[in-house]
């Protein structure tokens, strides 16, 4: 009998929506193997916020700002590291490093995750793997999602009943369907996830994110321009396909943020969710069967507004949603954890993407 190679790794993710720094430590062998040992949250601070959103949408490394952003994002990813490997006695063998996505357009073959790998290595003492979407982007891909090896393989060990969901509501919302086998899998961005929300909130309220949806919940939603703008050709276009967090800016839907200023802070937030929402259902049209069940992760997931709506939207038509807390898995981690399992495949020398991802 083949012993398994089992590696411990540290993944790193900095999503779309600058919470912070996530760092997850797990073992595994890259496959079907998966044991989660840590993980810990490092929140940006106000100011890194903006430093690293004005490296948003540049795709010139020369910028001052694009430099400051990368050496910023740099020093935080080095710090969570070193704090995670404070709190255990497991020594990583190695690190996934994501790095802070500022551009994505893979008609362009382009896809920039700012952060300086090197450094990170040589701070920690630990081989790092990064740069995980370049390639697939090269090869005409989309370089996301990157997350549906690792959600298939977490569904395989809580043996769900397939065919089943994983919907992640980060800044931009993405599915991955599951079947019997990896060649069923099937996943893409679906549409707005958290990005508008939040920048609506922060516009109108000078808060990062609408908490709890509290703002949405008081408010109504103008379902005209809804309507309006799922007709964009994103949404009946075949996966896979991906999306910049701010595609809604240069889509051809103009500013979403600002098409709203004439609304209240609660109605423009109502509207906003209602869009993220038929966004997600759009997607079973895309997916080759009805699945049993959604299991949701991301930051969204703790949108309670948004989560009661759309539990109401799936269970008329026939579909379970859990968050995937509920399956013993750390919601918060999922992300940083993938990027840890992917570099053991890479390591190994197997595939991070599949066509049909």
């Amino acid at each position: 009998m083949v012993k398994k190679e089992v590696y411990s790794a540290i993944g790193l993710m900095s999503g779309t929506s600058l919470d912070g720094v996530d760092a997850a430590l797990i073992k595994t062998d890259g496959k079907e193997y998966v044991e989660s040992l840590d993980y810990l949250e490092l929140p940006y601070d106000k100011d890194t916020r903006f430093l690293i959103r004005q490296a948003f949408g540049k795709t010139d490394f020369e910028l001052a700002e694009v430099q400051a952003a990368e050496a910023e994002v740099t020093k935080w990813h080095i710090r969570a590291v070193r704090e995670l490997m404070a709190k255990t006695d497991e020594f990583p063998r190695l690190i996934g490093f994501h790095g802070q996505t500022t551009y994505h357009e893979p008609a362009k073959k382009v896809t920039i995750q700012l952060g300086d790998a090197q450094e990170l290595a040589d701070a920690c003492g630990v081989d790092t793997i990064a740069d995980f979407r370049s390639a697939d982007v090269e090869a005409d891909g989309q370089g996301a999602p990157l997350a549906p090896l690792y959600h298939f393989a977490l569904a395989r060990a809580s043996k769900l009943e397939t065919p089943c969901v994983v919907l992640n509501i980060g800044g931009v919302a993405n599915v991955t369907y599951i079947g019997e086998s990896e060649e069923d899998l099937l996943a893409f961005d679906c549409g707005p996830g958290n990005a508008l929300m939040d920048d609506w909130a922060m516009q109108k309220t000078e808060k990062p994110c609408d908490y709890n949806g509290a703002l949405a919940q008081q408010g109504k939603v103008d379902g005209h321009r809804v309507k309006t703008w799922l007709e964009h050709e994103y949404f009946s276009r075949i996966p896979p396909k991906s999306l910049d967090r701010d595609e809604w800016d240069i889509a051809g839907l103009g500013k979403i943020t600002q098409d709203l200023n004439d609304m209240s802070a609660e109605d423009g937030a109502a509207t906003l969710l209602a869009f993220t929402v038929a966004g997600i259902l759009k997607s079973l049209d895309l997916m080759p069967e009805t699945p049993k069940a959604f299991y949701v992760c991301g930051g969204g997931r703790k949108n309670r507004t948004l989560m009661a709506i759309l539990r109401a939207a799936l269970e008329a038509k026939g579909i379970g949603l859990e968050n995937v807390d509920e399956l013993g898995w750390n919601g918060d981690a999922l992300e940083a954890q993938c990027f840890a399992y992917l570099a053991v495949r890479s390591k190994r020398g197997l595939s991070t993407s599949l066509p049909k991802t």
